[in-house]
């Protein structure tokens, strides 16, 4: 007599504990995100004789060596001696500083002709103890002696230590470079007599890139949004709606907040990008069917989260002169990395079981709850954080 059956699973049903193990891992990911920032390096090369590098960063993170290999602070092995920093006072991070400056000077590099220029420590600015769930950012000045002879200067940051933003100040422009920059990567050489303009196709694929990892994987909450519009109806015709009027709205503000004409702080913005995620959630839990005002609604959210993806261009310090091409990417990076969410929603759940009985029950009511926890949980962090 038979008494062991072995249990069968189907393809598309591996594809649907994919699709619940990855909504579980992003939904306890996204309740301690503490996304690590790239380096923002404002170079100075107006004086003659002399250059001037303005570091601003997250100084406990650089301490503690926690970088590009991370997406989340949490995620690194030296969390704990992150933590210990971040309530140090400014007099005591000081002093790890000092400790850490042979190595802040290995990392941070500025070459002439091959040799790095000697990089000494001019100044240090470094905040009270604020809420210990933001970074607190710090500003470190270095001056190095610059030779006659120097006509080039490259700029690169330990792969370590993460990305880099390098911008560069000289007598002739205000803002006569700028780049973001992959760990490791160095810039490319940057004249000391007149400006350096990057190539349009490698300033668009960078700008590509920033917008598809700000959505993968760091995008959490745009990405719990995405997946919210989804479980609404598994259609492609009430999803293109809802697309349609998110990336139309993100994209206008997203304009709109680069070239200054919107400025909100994120302290509103944030919140109610979280509150977004929920709503939509709700209103799934209430219907399977698009209602006439959903597209508006998602529209209106559309405009908060555009100005969430404008504060990332901001931060970086896009050149005033390539707004309107990396705008351009930018935008095009971060809708490729909804359709990678969204692609994946249908052929982990949506093509193979949106027809059956239990599709509801089983998929759309528990991830919507699932996920309008997570931003309930979000917009009370945000709002009520000390």
């Amino acid at each position: 007599m038979k008494i062991i059956t072995a249990i069968q699973v189907s393809p598309q049903g591996r594809l649907t504990w994919i699709f619940w193990l990855v909504l579980a891992i992003t939904a306890s990911t996204a309740t301690r995100a503490h996304e690590v920032r790239p380096l923002i390096a404002d170079l100075d090369i107006s004086q003659p004789g002399q250059v001037t590098l303005r570091l601003s960063l997250n100084l406990e993170a650089l301490i503690a060596e926690i970088g590009a290999s991370h997406n989340d602070t949490d995620d690194s092995a030296n969390v704990t001696t992150y933590r210990q920093l971040r309530r140090l006072p400014p007099e005591e991070l000081q002093r790890q500083l000092m400790a850490f400056l042979p190595r802040l000077y290995q990392g941070a590099r500025l070459e002439a002709a091959g040799q790095p220029l000697a990089l000494r420590l001019s100044g240090i600015h470094i905040p009270e103890v604020g809420d210990l769930e933001l970074a607190r950012e710090s500003i470190l000045m270095l001056t190095a002696e610059r030779p006659s002879s120097v006509t080039e200067l490259i700029w690169s940051w330990d792969a370590r230590f993460g990305d880099s933003v390098i911008r560069v100040t000289s007598s002739a422009s205000d803002s006569a470079y700028s780049a973001y920059l992959r760990s490791g990567q160095p810039s490319a050489p940057i004249p000391l007599s007149g400006d350096v303009q990057p190539s349009s196709g490698k300033l668009f694929l960078n700008y590509l890139a920033v917008g598809f990892t700000h959505i993968l994987p760091k995008g959490l909450d745009h990405i719990l949004f995405v997946i919210g519009l989804f479980l609404l109806n598994a259609r492609f015709k009430p999803l293109l709606w809802q697309v349609s009027a998110f990336t139309l709205a993100h994209t206008l503000t997203l304009a709109l907040g680069i070239y200054g004409v919107i400025r909100i702080s994120p302290a509103v913005v944030e919140p109610l990008i979280a509150a977004s995620i929920v709503y939509v959630c709700l209103e799934n839990l209430h219907s399977d069917r698009m209602s006439r005002w959903r597209p508006l609604v998602v529209f209106a959210f559309g405009l908060l989260h555009g100005l969430g993806f404008a504060g990332v261009l901001l931060e970086i310090g896009l050149n005033p002169s390539y707004f309107a091409t990396g705008l351009i990417a930018f935008n095009l990076g971060v809708e490729l990395g909804q359709l990678v969410v969204i692609g994946g929603c249908f052929l982990s759940v949506g093509l193979w079981f949106r027809d059956k009985p239990w599709y509801r029950r089983l998929i759309t009511t528990p991830a919507s709850i699932l996920i309008a926890l997570v931003g309930s949980y979000w917009f009370l962090e945000r709002v009520i954080a000390p």
